[in-house]
This record gives C-alpha cells, structure tokens and sequence, in this order.
C-alpha cells in the first residue's frame, strides 16, 4: 500500500516536472541566470537537472498534500470516518 501511494504522489509529479521544466527553459537560458550576484558553475546540463529535480520536489509535495486532504472510506456514522477538508 505504501509502494502504491508513493507510485500516485511521485509519477504525476514527474510528469509534470518534465513539462514544467520544458516551458521553464524555453523562456530561460542556463547561462542567463545569476545567483546572489553570481553565475552558477555549473554546465548547461547540470542546470537543466537541478532544475527538474527541484520542480519534482514542488509537484511531488503538491500532489502528496492532494492525496492528504483527500476524504477516506469508511461510513459516516463511524469514529474513523473523516469527510476531507472540503
């Protein structure tokens, strides 16, 4: 159950993160960036990859805050029965 829950929060947040990272530096060159008045020394590509893991971090933590706040099973005269935030 927890391999299964792991597998929901992180491949759409890889899906996403691929997009995301497509539109990101489509608008942005790695070069063009500066960091605390900075360039980073990093490669083009080195850039390209902290940037996708740091969106799949963001969209992982999305989507885990959504499986969350999701309501669970149960009746609704039960003690254990949560309806969700919503």
């Amino acid at each position: 159950m927890k391999l299964r829950l792991l597998i929901l929060i992180l491949w759409p947040a890889f899906l996403v993160a691929g997009l995301a990272e497509g539109l990101l530096f489509s608008f942005i060159r790695p070069e063009d960036l500066i960091f605390f008045g900075h360039q980073l020394a990093l490669a083009d590509e080195g850039v390209y990859t902290l940037g996708f893991f740091i969106i799949w971090i963001f969209c992982a933590l999305s989507s885990a805050l959504s499986l969350y706040i999701l309501p669970t099973r149960g009746e609704e005269g039960d003690s254990n029965f949560d309806s969700g935030l919503i």
